[in-house]
């Protein structure tokens, strides 16, 4: 049993259901603390978070994770217990095993190897812990980001160990991730009987045109990181269930993912046009998950493509796919930040596994990666 194997099944054996963390912090300090690592707990509200740095000189280079995890759903379903870490052909078994107590255990042995190999590194190896990324995200990373900057703290290298790979290890990092708009709108009609309309106002007819307008809209034509941002609705609501009623509103929640190319602001701005041209009677709520934010190839995307070259013996390429991450509340410091981390086949899925090899390779990448920019 490897050490990062071993870390990983006692994470995983912890049910960190989010925001609970369950003592897996507690279990990376145990490794790190006695490595001249100091430790700094942030608790904000029911959120444990964690600051463990070493040294005080930059530049910073940090490790960013969560211990919690999404709940695993009907027991049933699952070949072994959720929370009871299984190997099982080659896989270790469990909720959190790829997204990202997996991640969190390579890390963490990771710095503990350089640092035992190379004591007197340049600069300064930090590791961010939380454990509110999978629910709410607004008393974890954030608060914690928004902590260092106070006291000037700043960061000027980040990996954050989400799962980024598609086919096979380290296939893909990303260095960049779309913004997330959501809009919930509501437009009002005139209920009736649906035999006399001519006493009624339908909003779904009424939104129609506006809605196949915002559908068919180009918002922009992206760039050489992002895709164009991209118009989805999610959910259409109407209508008391019954055949002979029309409505009195209609609700239709929609969101954005855009790229940098856009800002929330003209976003909302284009969309509200869209909607007062069609003559609509309606009230919009927003909210925002996300800013885009894009690292450009410099010094750690060219660390990180060099470690993955010299372990995995393959070529990584950039992306800026999916979802949200914490790299978010990152990114605008002004530092370099990337995610790299396993197969995302199974996160957030019954069985969710990771390959055991791959966590012992993912450990010899980070300390690669480490290796190329902190000596």
């Amino acid at each position: 049993m490897t050490d990062t194997l071993d870390l990983a099944k006692n994470l995983i054996a912890r049910p960190s259901v989010s925001p609970k963390d369950e003592g897996c912090l507690d279990e990376i300090i145990n490794i790190l603390e006695p490595f001249s690592f100091q430790v700094e707990r942030m608790p904000f509200e029911d959120v444990d978070n964690l600051w463990l740095r070493r040294g005080t000189q930059s530049p910073l280079f940090v490790f960013a994770g969560h211990t919690d995890v999404v709940p695993p759903g009907p027991a049933e379903d699952w070949d072994s217990p959720a929370f009871e870490p299984t190997e099982r052909d080659g896989f270790l078994y469990g909720r959190g095993a790829a997204d990202m107590k997996g991640s969190d255990a390579a890390f963490t042995i990771a710095v503990r190897n350089f640092v035992q190999k190379h004591p007197n590194h340049k600069g300064s190896i930090a590791l961010l812990m939380t454990s509110d990324e999978e629910a709410d995200a607004i008393n974890g990373t954030v608060k914690v980001v928004e902590t260092l900057e106070a006291r000037n703290e700043k960061i000027d290298y980040c990996v954050v160990a989400e799962p980024s790979s598609i086919q096979t290890l380290g296939d893909q990092i990303k260095n960049g991730r779309r913004g997330s708009l959501n809009g919930k709108l509501k437009v009002h009609g005139i209920q009736g009987h649906i035999a006399y309309p001519h006493l009624a106002e339908n909003p779904i007819h009424t939104l129609a045109p506006a809605l196949t307008e915002l559908t068919q809209e180009v918002w922009d034509q992206g760039n050489d990181y992002f895709p164009p941002t991209s118009f989805q609705v999610s959910n259409i609501h109407a209508g008391t269930g019954v055949t002979n009623v029309i409505p009195g509103h209609t609700e239709v929640v929609f969101n954005f993912r855009f790229s940098t190319e856009m800002t929330e602001t003209l976003l909302k701005e284009r969309v509200e046009s869209i909607l007062n041209k069609h003559n609509l009677k309606y009230d919009i709520e927003w909210n925002l998950s996300g800013h885009p934010f894009v690292t450009n190839e410099g010094e750690l995307t060219d660390a990180t493509r060099k470690a993955i070259k010299d372990v995995l013996n393959i070529d990584t390429e950039l992306s800026t796919s999916g979802g949200t991450s914490d790299g978010r509340f990152i990114a605008p410091t002004g530092a370099q930040v990337i995610e790299l981390g396993p197969l995302n086949a199974t996160i957030h899925k019954v069985n969710e596994c990771v390959a055991i090899e791959d966590l012992d390779k993912l450990t010899r990448v980070y300390e690669a990666i480490l290796e190329e920019l902190m000596l």
